[in-house]
């Protein structure tokens, strides 16, 4: 199955939320009670009020201008809208920036727990094999010692390393150890999972500052991508978190997973209008091939 083929299967969700309600009004004249439907079906998929507000404007002042009245139209100009906001969103990609970025190239990786830090984590370190990098992985997440040895399967599936500590150890003491054996072995990429935090515990917010300064003091400059894994079935609870550990860390670029197990994947849209934070991934599934770079097109048009 191509990329796109599961894209639009793991949009399916939010797609019939989105668009189901205009399927089943095709043919009917638009009319307000149909903008209605529309409104209330756009906020139920977690496009977030203020697109929500913006769009419905627009729909409304063409009817008004009568340039419409066909709900098909309806569909092309709400497409046109979503696609609006989301390319902004769209910037380089891990790749990209790797390959303009210094040696070693550091990502951390943040999060809320149960998003799938460490699955996506794992997957990129993948990824980076497959392409002929060196890769060097790091237990941040002293917190379980399951996340450690969870990360150290993933390693050896991939032939990479990992510099681990015992449970309960300083993360940043970790941090500060992957960051110097990354720069004695010549690795190309150190990928440092964290643990699972609430967003609005300032003391586990601390750590993670502690963490990103530790690694700042070895590597100038580190870590070059703030990596903010989000779970999309949140819905609005997202944008929440994300300004969180922006305002603790300064998130440079979101991984979106769990698109696949939602109705409410219109979250993307609401997140690249409110945070103006490039989206970098999206996961629509378990296999390593589940996770991809986010393309605004090829989203819009799965989406629609």
């Amino acid at each position: 199955m191509g990329w796109f083929q599961k894209l639009s299967e793991g949009l399916s969700k939010t797609r019939d939320a989105v668009t189901g309600q205009l399927d089943r009004l095709l043919g009917r004249a638009a009319d307000p009670a149909l903008l209605d439907e529309l409104e209330v079906a756009l906020i139920s998929a977690d496009l977030g009020v203020p697109v929500v507000d913006r769009v419905m404007e627009q729909l409304r002042a063409q009817m008004r201008g009568g340039n419409f009245s066909a709900a098909e139209k309806v569909r092309e100009l709400l497409r046109k809208s979503v696609l609006d906001i989301l390319v902004p969103a769209q910037s380089a990609s891990i790749d990209q920036l790797i390959a303009q970025g210094p040696r070693p190239f550091v990502i951390l990786a943040v999060g809320v727990n149960g998003v799938g830090k460490t699955t996506t984590v794992a997957k990129l370190t993948q990824r980076f094999r497959q392409q002929g990098k060196t890769p060097l992985l790091v237990a941040g997440d002293t917190f379980r010692a399951a996340a450690i040895d969870q990360l150290q399967v993933w390693a050896d599936r991939t032939n990479v390393d990992v510099i681990r500590h015992r449970p309960g150890a300083d993360p940043a003491a970790v941090a500060y150890d992957g960051i110097t054996a990354a720069k004695a072995r010549g690795s190309d990429v150190v990928l440092i999972d964290t643990a699972g935090r609430l967003h609005t515990k300032t003391n586990l917010m601390d750590e993670l500052r502690k963490i990103k300064r530790i690694v700042a003091q070895e590597c100038p400059g580190a870590p070059h991508e703030v990596l903010l894994v989000l779970d999309a079935t949140v819905g609005q609870n997202a944008i929440a978190q994300a300004r969180q550990f922006h305002e603790a860390v300064g998130v440079t670029g979101i991984a979106l997973t769990k698109l696949d197990g939602t109705a409410r994947g219109g979250i993307v849209v609401a997140i690249a209008d409110t945070l103006k934070i490039p989206v970098r991934l999206i996961g629509v599934g378990e296999s390593v091939e589940d996770l991809q770079d986010f393309n605004a097109k090829a989203f819009v048009d799965a989406l629609f």
